[in-house]
């Protein structure tokens, strides 16, 4: 397939354009025109690209890419080595921020809720693309039970504030660094909130609102939705595609 046909196959399906980002989705780096073998994972970092280019990959998708909302402009130090390795090798860069999050079948929190069997019902906010969830636990667990699933699924022991002693029926849930929604969480008299990354704050916050916590890690939590969009691109268009898990404990 072309460059611009990809590109514009991955806007089709994540729909970049529906949601404010903090990153430009879609093409970030340049590379080959036809586009075959395809390397994913979660961050662009340095491993990534070396390992697509020993895979002689054509693009490389990911969820974390470059040129974030008030990231250093200039290309020196890290990015200019990144950068250099892409185009020196004819890699094409794709990135999906926020449209990857929120896509109700193969987003991340959709994936991760399946995992972790979570019935998602609406968005968390009072918008249209809500990036935080909010559902049910479809079989209720008490907050050492539904830790020890966590663990179990995701193969890393989350960090946790438990401090009810009843069963969780509600939950809500935000893939990555969405630590800040637990506030909001709480206002909706949620019974537990699962993200994964943990500030100071967050702890307070889970103590003396009555809601359980559970951070499970950023890269571990946003692992299943590139996976899937990958998964969906080889059996639904014939892509060679190989995804590359770079492990962060993060």
């Amino acid at each position: 397939m072309q460059r611009q046909e990809f590109n514009q196959l991955l806007n089709d399906i994540l729909k970049p354009h529906s949601i404010k980002d903090f990153c430009p989705n879609g093409l970030q780096v340049e590379g080959k025109n036809k586009i075959k073998k395809i390397v994913t994972g979660v961050t662009a970092s340095q491993a990534l690209i070396d390992a697509a280019i020993d895979e002689q990959a054509d693009a490389i998708l990911v969820h974390h890419g470059y040129f974030w909302k008030g990231e250093s402009q200039p290309i020196t130090g890290m990015k200019k080595r990144r950068i250099a390795a892409l185009l020196a090798n004819d890699i094409n860069l794709f990135a999906y921020h926020l449209p990857l999050d929120i896509h109700p079948e193969i987003g991340n929190n959709a994936q991760l809720a399946k995992l972790l069997d979570i019935e998602i019902q609406t968005g968390l906010e009072p918008v249209a693309n809500s990036v935080a969830m909010k559902g049910h636990l479809k079989t209720p667990l008490n907050g050492d039970e539904f830790a020890a699933k966590i663990a179990k699924m995701l193969n890393r022991a989350p960090l946790t504030s438990l401090v009810r002693t009843s069963k969780i029926h509600t939950i809500a849930l935000c893939t990555g660094g969405g630590q800040g929604y637990i506030d909001l969480a709480a206002e909706q008299g949620i019974d537990a909130y699962l993200t994964g990354e943990a500030s100071e704050q967050t702890i307070h916050s889970s103590r003396e609102q009555n809601i359980d916590f559970f951070a499970a890690g950023h890269h571990a939590t946003e692992r299943y939705g590139i996976k899937a969009l990958g998964e969906l691109l080889a059996k639904e268009y014939g892509f060679e595609v190989n995804f590359i898990d770079i492990d962060n404990p993060v």
